[in-house]
């Protein structure tokens, strides 16, 4: 199973990186490739932009690894309510490929973590009204509010029993369904 670690920030101290990395090594047997959003950094888009030059490799290799994957964690940032300015103009100019769904109905366990009491659920929100109407195959959501309290830095993990049993269950879940659809081709 070929799993792709979304993180939907541009930032090298980025909570939402530790949060998909550690959901990631949970899921055993698995081929694991983490994103860094840096590695994509494009001009911002602009449709002028594309009609002079097209839609740039960078794009067209994060959807590369998409078509790559059997599975997709993805834990976004949010800033103002909202995606990350980074991981908003990836998803933008990926979504001007020609003849292409952005997430391609992969099977997708969508996250977000945040400093405060709502765990990033703007992003989630927006996310999941306008993530299907670009070939996201929502399966489950998952939220870690407080991540300072709840994520233990040291030992790389979520300390807050509660929720660290509730993602283990949202990754079986995922999990399964990947094992369905491998045994129905």
């Amino acid at each position: 199973m070929k799993i792709l670690a979304v993180a939907g920030s541009n930032s090298e101290t980025s909570i939402n990186k530790l949060l998909v990395s550690y959901a990631a090594s949970l899921i055993e047997n698995a081929e694991v490739e983490i994103v860094d959003m840096n590695d994509f950094e494009m001009p911002i888009y602009k449709h002028q932009r594309e009609v002079e030059s097209g839609v740039p490799q960078e794009a067209k290799n994060f959807a590369e690894k998409i078509d790559a994957a059997d599975i997709l964690l993805v834990s976004l940032s949010e800033h103002n309510g909202t995606y990350s300015t980074a991981f908003k103009n990836v998803f933008d100019w990926t979504s001007r490929i020609k003849d292409r769904a952005v997430w391609n109905k992969k099977p997708m366990l969508l996250m977000a973590t945040a400093p405060g009491g709502r765990g990033g659920l703007g992003v989630l929100e927006a996310a999941e009204k306008r993530f299907p109407l670009h070939g996201g195959n929502i399966i489950d959501t998952f939220t870690l509010p407080f991540f300072s309290d709840n994520f233990d830095r040291e030992n790389n993990k979520i300390s807050n029993i509660e929720k660290s049993s509730e993602l283990h269950e949202k990754l079986n879940k995922i999990s399964a369904v990947e094992i369905i659809l491998e045994n129905s081709i």
